[in-house]
């Protein structure tokens, strides 16, 4: 591969942030690389833009976004005696622009579905250490701060935890591409109140309503947005359109797919995910799914058209979402009537009638806590540290149940 010979840096006009610079030659060459340009073909919010249709923005935004937070993180905990050294600020801009690299196509929307057991972070860090051969070893120092093993835990913290620069680049990103105004934070605002303390990050004290507000808009986007009905459901019968193109594929059937994306189709859960596989997946985004979606409408089983009809058209299955479990009659009537008026066999009911649940927890108080520096040097939990009742709420799980069933049968 032919890297960039040049000290001409890239400028990004993001119409979040203003002007991204690239701060060095190695990200100027990762953003080059095949493997992050194939993020701008990944939705970064998978179906959601069937229900705000502005929505259209991919994980290449956010992976620049977040490198842009992450630059004003360095630069703000130096400036407070912070000590991270030139090789770890290289490692942190590295780690954070590659963190969501082994997204497949639709972000979230199929994960576990095409690569059974295996996490989008797994597959990040596979193309991570391909990428550290490739880059002769630029990128030790980044997998060694993704994966958690720098010694110093808030270069790690900054990447990943309840308030890392993943989280403030996609509330932000995500709310101004939907319109929902009740996501929005300031990010950079937040970021000049972080601080480290005994090797953690931390947010000042004065910082604490910023921490409420974030945790809030995080709320009000899982529910408005992320766990919107309408998405919910698209995304499940994405999840079920692919289960029966497998399904058939298994039956030697004929399927039209992409070549990457016949490989997963085919993909057997006892399969290593190696180096070959890696490079099938990196051939593989939205638009694979959606020429297969397209080419799937007239597909001559029943099932596999139908459910492509549904998502290529948006007229998708009936949701309903409630707060206690689904009633067992209500799915008994829906399956009843499908097979009636569908004539599909018995075990392919449950592709157009099922049920299932969703949960949202603003903030995990055992994991990875926000704690909140006091002017007297100590540390609390923002959830204690808070005069805001909202936030012990915010810290425990909210299930909600839903039921999908054609609108016909209504």
């Amino acid at each position: 591969m032919l890297l960039a010979k040049t000290n001409k840096l890239k400028i990004f006009n993001d119409p979040i942030y203003g002007f991204i610079g690239t701060p060095n030659e190695l990200i100027f060459n990762l953003i080059a690389h095949p493997y992050f340009q194939r993020l701008r073909r990944i939705s970064q919010m998978g179906l959601s833009y069937l229900v705000y249709p502005g929505a259209h923005h991919t994980r290449f935004h956010h992976a620049l976004g977040c490198m842009h937070l992450m630059r004003k993180a360095i630069d703000v905990l130096r400036f407070k005696q912070a000590v991270i050294s030139e090789e770890e600020e290289k490692g942190l801009l590295a780690a954070i622009l590659l963190h969501d690299i082994g997204h497949g196509p639709f972000s979230h929307a199929l994960e576990y579905t095409l690569v059974p057991n295996i996490s989008h972070e797994t597959i990040s860090l596979r193309f991570m250490e391909k990428l550290n051969e490739e880059f002769k070893g630029e990128l030790t120092m980044a997998i060694s701060i993704f994966k958690g093993e720098h010694p110093k835990k808030f270069l790690n913290q900054l990447v990943s935890s309840q308030l890392d620069m993943d989280r403030l680049d996609y509330l932000k990103r995500d709310s101004f591409y939907t319109g929902v105004a009740e996501g929005n934070i300031s990010s950079e605002r937040m970021i000049t109140m972080l601080n480290v303390c005994e090797g953690e990050l931390v947010v000042e004290e004065k910082g604490i309503y910023s921490v409420e507000k974030f945790l809030m808009a995080r709320r009000f986007m899982y529910w408005q947005v992320y766990l919107h009905k309408t998405s919910l459901v698209a995304e499940q019968l994405l999840i079920k359109v692919i289960r029966r193109a497998k399904h058939l594929m298994s039956e030697q059937q004929e399927v039209f797919a992409s070549e990457a994306l016949r490989s997963f189709l085919t993909y057997k859960e006892d399969v290593e995910f190696d180096g070959q596989k890696l490079q099938s997946f990196s051939m593989l985004d939205d638009v694979d799914i959606i020429a297969a979606l397209k080419a799937w409408q007239n597909h001559d089983d029943f099932v596999l058209a139908r459910l492509s009809q549904m998502l290529i058209n948006r007229n998708l299955l009936n949701i309903k979402i409630k707060n206690k479990p689904i009633n067992v009659d209500l799915i008994d009537s829906k399956t009843e009537w499908v097979s009636n008026n569908y004539k599909v066999e018995n075990e392919a009911l449950d592709y157009f009638v099922f049920s299932g649940e969703i949960s949202n927890r603003a903030y995990n108080e055992n994991r990875q806590n926000i704690n909140i520096l006091r002017k007297n040097g100590k540390l609390t939990d923002v959830a204690k540290a808070s005069d805001h009742l909202n936030l012990k709420a915010l810290a425990k799980t909210v299930t909600k149940y839903y039921v999908c069933y054609p609108k016909e049968s209504v």
